[in-house]
C-alpha cells in the first residue's frame, strides 16, 4: 500500500510503515511541507496514497468525502509523544491486511478504529 505522511508526524511513522512492506513518503520529501490542506490531498490523490495524519480536518466527509480519495487514516492518540504515536500505527498494521482503506476515512484511536465509507460509520 502506498501511504503519504503529513507533516506533523514523526519520519518514524514511515519507518514502521515501510518495515511492513508499505511505500511511505512524508510530506517533506516530496517537498509539500507547508502545502494547504486540498493541494495535499490532490496529491495523495493523484499518486495513489493514503494520507496519515493527526490533522483532525481530514476527518471532515463533507470536505473529504469517503470514496474520492485513496484513503485518510486520521491518528488519536490519548496524548501526543512519539511512542504513543508509534504504538498506534504499529497496531493498524494488522487491521491494514484485512480491511481496505482505499476511499475510506479511518479515525485510530488506542482502543478502537472507526471506519468510514460512502454509507457512513
Amino acid at each position: 500500500m502506498k501511504f503519504k505522511v503529513d507533516e506533523n508526524l514523526s519520519g518514524r511513522v514511515v519507518i514502521v510503515l515501510r518495515s511492513a512492506g508499505h511505500d511511505a513518503l512524508t510530506v517533506a520529501d516530496q517537498g509539500l511541507k507547508g502545502s494547504e490542506d486540498a493541494e495535499l490531498t490532490a496529491h495523495a490523490k493523484a499518486e495513489g496514497r493514503a494520507l496519515v495524519t493527526l490533522d483532525m480536518g481530514f476527518s471532515d466527509v463533507r470536505a473529504y468525502p469517503p470514496g474520492e480519495h485513496a484513503g485518510i487514516i486520521v491518528l488519536r492518540p490519548r496524548k501526543q509523544n512519539r511512542r504513543l504515536l508509534l504504538v498506534l500505527v504499529a497496531g493498524l498494521l494488522p487491521l491494514l491486511k484485512r480491511e481496505p482503506l482505499a476511499g475510506r476515512l479511518w479515525v485510530a484511536e488506542p482502543d478502537r478504529v472507526r471506519i468510514f465509507d460512502r454509507s457512513g460509520p
